[in-house]
């Protein structure tokens, strides 16, 4: 049955959706910041979605026959020239490893780091792009006076930060199985402003990890499967229960609860992560 539309509300239904459309898209620009952590940059393809660039390279059959991975602790790589607090970004990189074990017990089984694996993941944060504190709180400020008038409202479009990450999986003999190259700007929809100049960079920490897990779980380009599944895995990522493996409980608990009132009300990730529960 089709639904009764006035033709005076077609112009104003394209011209709402055309404003969204834009406003998603005004993101940080963050472009591919390629390290030098990686054994090898070679045969990797570009790929990405709307918001997300990305080059990526992936041996399926090697990667879906692996059972085990071991992660090893993310390290910054130079970025922001050490501009950044160094407790900041021991959360950031934390996160990352909490985001990546999170995805990829999925499908395999996460060991200490003592164990031997099928494959084990090493990521480099290669560039943060710092938010404006002073803008993201005028933004949170703002939001909150909205949400108490009902009327949702977007995050002022300057001072987004973003963040560059590369990652690869590495089998038994040393061989490269699986890498990738990723970037992403905060937006001002889905990105919460956070006081804090790794707030936009934190919060995109479990986008990386779910794509980076995807491709290691389905040995694939994670950006060709469907929005839903890869929205779902966010989720989890963000607000998952505890781990079933106890490596992955070393990275910290998932903020949960907490951590999305945190986000809500724009205060640091320091406010609700700790951080890893031991020393890597």
């Amino acid at each position: 049955m089709t639904p009764n539309i006035r033709p005076a509300e077609v112009p104003m239904r394209a011209a709402i959706c055309a404003v969204l459309l834009a406003l998603l898209s005004s993101c940080t620009n963050v472009p591919l910041q390629q390290g030098t952590s990686l054994g090898s940059y070679a045969g990797m393809a570009a790929s990405g979605g709307s918001l997300t660039k990305a080059k990526l390279r992936v041996n399926s059959p090697a990667v879906l026959a692996a059972q085990t991975v071991r992660i090893v602790p993310t390290v910054v790589e130079n970025a922001g020239g050490g501009s950044f607090d160094a407790k900041d970004l021991a959360l950031l990189s934390n996160a990352v490893d909490r985001a990546l074990c999170m995805g990829l017990i999925d499908r395999f089984k996460a060991v200490a780091p003592n164990e031997p694996a099928d494959l084990v993941v090493h990521a480099t944060v290669t560039d943060i792009v710092a938010t404006n504190r002073a803008v993201a709180a005028t933004s949170t400020v703002a939001t909150l006076g909205a949400s108490v008038a009902m009327v949702p409202i977007p995050r002022i479009p300057i001072g987004l930060g973003g963040l560059s990450v590369e990652a690869e999986a590495v089998g038994q003999d040393g061989t490269q199985q699986a890498a990738m190259i990723w970037s992403r700007g905060a937006n001002m929809l889905t990105t919460k402003a956070r006081i804090s100049s790794v707030g936009d960079a934190y919060s995109l920490s479990s986008a990386f990890g779910v794509d980076f897990s995807r491709m290691l779980v389905k040995g694939q380009d994670p950006f060709k499967e469907t929005s839903s599944i890869r929205l779902m895995q966010k989720i989890k990522a963000s607000f998952g229960s505890d781990p079933k493996y106890q490596a992955c409980k070393a990275f910290g608990p998932v903020p949960g609860i907490k951590g999305a009132v945190a986000g809500q009300l724009g205060l640091p990730p320091s406010w609700s992560d700790k951080g890893a529960t031991t020393s890597q």
